[in-house]
This record gives C-alpha cells, structure tokens and sequence, in this order.
C-alpha cells in the first residue's frame, strides 16, 4: 500500500502540473473559459446575475490565479511540500472541477471545459470522470497521510511560483510561448477549413427481418434501412469553420488567402493597448508599394472603429470579422498577423512589433 499511496501522490502532482502548465501558456484561452462559465451561471441563476457578470472583468486574474495553483499543488505533491493541507486543497480543486464538468455534461453548457487548455480537447463527460478518478487517487493519499513526512521545500515552492508569475507576464504580453491553435504560424488557413479526413458512419440495415450492420451504404436495394450512427470520427471535421473577412458587400475571406497580407487585428477599440500605437502605425506606412499589403482587423461596431482609426491616422483597409476568430488567431489587443498565400508567416503582440525587414524576410523565406 506505501508503494501505491506513493505512485497516487506522484501520479496526480504530475496531471497537475501538466494541466496547470498548459493553461497557463494561454492564460488569456482560459479566461476566455471563464468568461463563457460565468455567462451560462448569470442565465441559469438569474437571481445571482449581477454577481457573475461582476466577475467578468477579472477573469484573466482568476485564470492565472487557477493555473498558477494547479501548478504549484502539483509541485507541492511531488517534493511533498505541506503535504496534507496540499491533499485537502487538491480535494477541494477536484470537487469545484467535477461540478463544472459535470454542469457542462449535464446540461450541454460550455461543452469544451478547458481543462486541458486549447491543446488538448475532452468532451465534459470525460473531464468529469477524470476529475472523479483524480479524487479516488487523493483520497488514497489522505488515507495513507501517515506515511508522508513534509520535506523542508520551501525554496521549491518559491521559485515554482516566481516561475509561473513569470510565464504568466510572458503568455500575456508577449503571447503564449506554445502556439497549438488552428491559426499558428506554419499552419494554412483554407487546409484548416477543410475536412481532415471523411466522415465516418456505420448503417443499420434491415433484410428478411435480421438486422445488419455495414460500413458503407449497401448497394442491394432489397436491405431495408433502419439507422445511421456517427459520425464515427467527430473530430474529422475542420479545424477552423468560421473564419470570415468582410466589409459591407465585400466578402474578402478568399482575397485574404491571396498574396501577402500582414493583418493589424484590433478586438475591440475600447480595450485596446495603445502603447506601441505609433511603432504600429510606422510598420503599416513602411511597408505601402512593397509585396505585402497591410489592412486591420476588427470586430468593434464600425462607427466605433472609424472614428478609432481616424483619432490614430491608421490608412489602410480595413474588414471586419467575429471576435471570437480574432481573439483566437491573437491573444493580443492589438496584435498583428502575417499571411502568405494563406500560411501564417509571422504572430505578434503590441509589445513586439517587428520591423520592416522581419515582415518582408518571412514572406520570402
């Protein structure tokens, strides 16, 4: 039993630290998790409404926050730091995680839960059970909490914090170090659109009153059909289904895959970092009569954004495109966003605007 107590304590401060890190390479992914979470409570707890949508503005802090813990609880398990209160805490996290998967699953809400981040993707009723085999696991550490002796840590404890303090800052300003999502540099935008692979299903076919199953729709027109299942490969689908460029009449999705295009993705005017406004107004003039075309993206209601680009003198094209597709091709508000020929050459935040030469290097490689 010591040798099992002790592979539960590292199994799960292994999960924990993966989970932990991978949601905190995207802290801003997960925020856009919590935001999602806190409207569904707002619309199925009417009666607390106000509560949650107060809680909206702060979601990047909790998602950091979150993350950071999971990572530091996992650590703390692994060189046995403050070990029980570490198991209780663990405890409590599973329980909070196995109500919202199990929420989710239940009612159908937020169907992707984030537990994993963006890279890896769980159907609720899988991260429930997860969540539930990870508590068995813990309870076995708490009922052989004996067995434990605190290792004097501290010092660990301390630089796994400052380490996610720093990757935090990092994932924030400068993007995610880890770039999984369907809009990555080296990834081709109109493949992404594409089915990854045909749909799959299984026929139920009915003939002299036996039941067949068949893989493919049966050719012989005396089998009687009963029932379609699948598709068996969900995930065969495309990565990407609602990417659309457009302004007024003009459908420029298609356009967008032709040539060079480097694309300043402006979410919302009214939270945008206006910091490194004139450096990215510098790199769109400079690269005007060269091979790559510059214009901005946005999804701020077009007055907003007029009035926006004439205050800061921003002459180029502009198109407008859902929030949510900008948000994923770039955590950042501004950010900017190199295309060739539909491949993703280049990403950038506001904090590092890249200079002429970089953008001209990377279309030409």
């Amino acid at each position: 039993m010591k040798i099992f107590a002790h592979f539960c304590r590292l199994l799960v401060g292994v999960i924990f630290i993966f989970s932990g890190l991978i949601k905190l390479n995207d802290p801003v992914g997960t925020q856009i998790k919590l935001e999602e979470y806190f409207e569904v409570f707002a619309q199925d707890f009417s009666g607390m409404a106000a509560f949650w949508e107060a809680l909206v503005p702060y979601a990047l802090y909790f998602s950091i926050l979150l993350c950071s813990l999971e990572i530091l609880a996992g650590v703390a398990l692994l060189v046995q730091w403050k070990l029980r209160r570490t198991a209780w805490f663990l405890v409590l996290l599973c329980t909070f995680f196995a109500f919202l998967t199990f929420y989710s699953a239940y009612f159908n809400k937020v169907t992707d839960c984030g537990c994993f981040g963006e890279m890896i993707k769980l159907q609720p009723w899988t991260s429930f059970w997860k969540d539930i085999i990870l508590l068995v696991l813990l309870l076995v550490v708490l009922w052989q909490r004996n067995l434990f002796r605190d290792a004097r840590t501290t010092g660990v404890m301390v630089l796994a914090a400052l380490f996610c303090l720093g990757l935090a800052f990092y994932a924030v300003r400068y993007l995610p170090p880890y770039d999984g999502l369907a809009y990555a540099v080296g990834e081709n935008i109109p493949a992404n659109m594409k089915n990854r692979e045909p749909f799959r299903f299984k026929y139920l076919m009915i003939k002299d009153g036996k039941e067949t199953e068949f893989d493919q729709y049966p050719s012989d027109t005396t089998y009687q059909f009963k029932e379609m299942i699948g598709p068996l490969n969900p995930d065969a689908g495309p990565r990407i289904t609602d990417y659309r460029l457009w302004n007024g009449d003009t459908d420029f999705t298609q356009d967008s895959f032709q040539g060079n295009h480097l694309f300043l993705i402006i979410q919302d005017v009214k939270k945008v970092n206006l910091s490194t406004i004139d450096n990215i107004r510098a790199l769109l003039k400079s690269l005007e009569g060269s091979s790559v075309k510059p214009a901005i993206l946005t999804s701020s209601p077009e007055d907003d954004f007029n009035a926006f680009r004439h205050e800061y003198q921003l002459a180029v094209p502009y198109y407008f495109a859902d929030f949510k597709v900008l948000k994923t091709i770039v955590r950042s508000n501004p950010g900017l966003w190199l295309l060739s020929n539909g491949t993703v050459r280049g990403k950038w935040s506001y904090a590092s605007v890249p200079s002429k030469e970089t953008i001209l290097e990377k279309t030409n490689p």
